[in-house]
């Protein structure tokens, strides 16, 4: 009986949709939510309304009302409440997206309050329906999210088996003036073959100090067990790497290093060429083999493209380390396109912002997307069958 309400409620959303189309859909996002944070009510009990059992985890103490601003509009919402529990309750559905769009409205409300009073940033908040920014206000949410966020990049680590780092950039006002600050994030994947996201840091600079102090906060915090660190050669990150970790092997992404290999091809007839050669080094079949191919295409191209030919011989083999590892985990540890996906999330978020008003909002908004794609990760399959090697 209780499927077939659930379903009939579902099934009434959907026409409503298709009736009205986006008239209505905020009410039709209202609703949704409602039904998500009750279904999120009973798995925090371990019980439906009235069942009796049991596991049962305290009882329903009917509804509180709360209006969410959105940018959908304001949505009036009814919020679950508990009693008897014993652990506190809050709806996972309305807190997960609550924080990233917190964290992105602080930073146009800094720049805001800060001065950076635009027709852009006018417009922004009216996209974002109507957030009164007031600086007491702004200051009192962002030091909420900063303590979680705070909690959430301090947590203890523990044995992970890979490592991939990756940087992107961010422009944030500083002293004045606009600078490109480095993001560094690193994921883990851990001896069960679980993708996790260990850590982000926010600094003027990839240089071999940011690189190293990152790498070091994580082995502080008790990151130990890596057989292989992947990424690109960012500035500063193979420094930083041998200074933290010397002994662990490095993987230099397969994908960066062809485009990389495309600016010293000197002829436009050739690109399509040198890429197939370097393709087919990769796609060996063992490291003796991709060795022989390697030499192979240095030799062919050291009269006809020596600068090309140079870079090869000094920089293909950093993306060979993966022939020392199982052959069912080469294909998503070849490069560093997990990271990349990742990124490309980030990127979609952060340009509404445009310029950070400083490095600390920059860090609450991307610690707030990242930690909703680290719980996401935690409810998918595994990212590999099996780690241990």
């Amino acid at each position: 009986m209780t499927c077939e309400t659930e379903n009939s409620k579902y099934a009434s959303l959907l026409e409503d949709v298709i009736n009205n189309g986006f008239e209505n859909m905020t009410g039709a996002v209202i609703s949704l939510l409602n039904e998500a944070m009750k279904l999120d009510r009973s798995r925090h009990l371990q019980a439906t309304s009235y069942e009796r059992t049991e596991e049962r985890n305290g009882y329903a103490n009917g509804f509180k009302p709360k209006t969410v601003n959105t940018r959908l509009g304001k949505l009036a919402l009814e919020v679950p409440q508990v009693r008897d529990s014993s652990s506190s309750f809050y709806p996972n559905s309305l807190e997960k997206g609550l924080r990233s769009e917190q964290a992105l409205r602080c930073a146009i409300a800094e720049m805001y309050i800060q001065g950076v009073s635009t027709r852009r940033v006018k417009q922004i908040t009216q996209e974002l329906c109507g957030f009164d920014v007031s600086s007491s206000q702004v200051s009192r949410v962002t030091q909420s999210l900063d303590e979680q966020f705070k909690l959430w990049r301090d947590r203890p680590l523990g044995r992970y088996s890979y490592l991939m780092l990756d940087a992107r950039y961010e422009k944030v006002r500083h002293g004045g003036h606009v600078v490109d600050n480095a993001v560094l994030i690193a994921h883990g994947i851990d001896y069960d073959g679980n993708k996790r996201i260990l850590g982000v840091s926010v600094s003027l600079s990839e240089n071999e100090v940011h690189w190293r102090t990152f790498l070091e906060s994580l082995v502080k915090r008790g990151l130990h067990g890596l057989k292989l660190i992947i990424s690109d050669a960012h500035g500063g990150l193979k420094a930083g790497k041998r200074s933290v970790f010397p002994s662990v092997s490095w993987q230099r992404c397969q994908f960066h290093l062809q485009q990389n290999a495309q600016s010293y091809v000197p002829k436009q007839s050739l690109k399509k060429v040198v890429a197939k050669d370097i393709r087919d080094v990769f796609n060996a079949p063992s490291y003796v083999e991709s060795e022989r191919l390697l030499n192979l295409a240095i030799e062919k191209y050291h009269s006809s493209a020596p600068k090309l030919s140079a870079w090869m011989e000094d920089n293909i083999k950093e993306g060979l380390t993966i022939f020392e590892f199982p052959e069912e985990h080469r294909t998503k540890l070849r490069t560093s396109n997990l990271a990349e996906r990742v990124n490309k999330e980030i990127k979609r978020r952060t340009k509404v912002v445009g310029i950070f008003p400083n490095e600390d909002s920059c860090l609450r908004l991307v610690s707030a997307l990242l930690i909703e794609m680290d719980e996401d990760w935690m409810q998918e399959r595994k990212y590999l069958k099996e780690v241990i090697i």
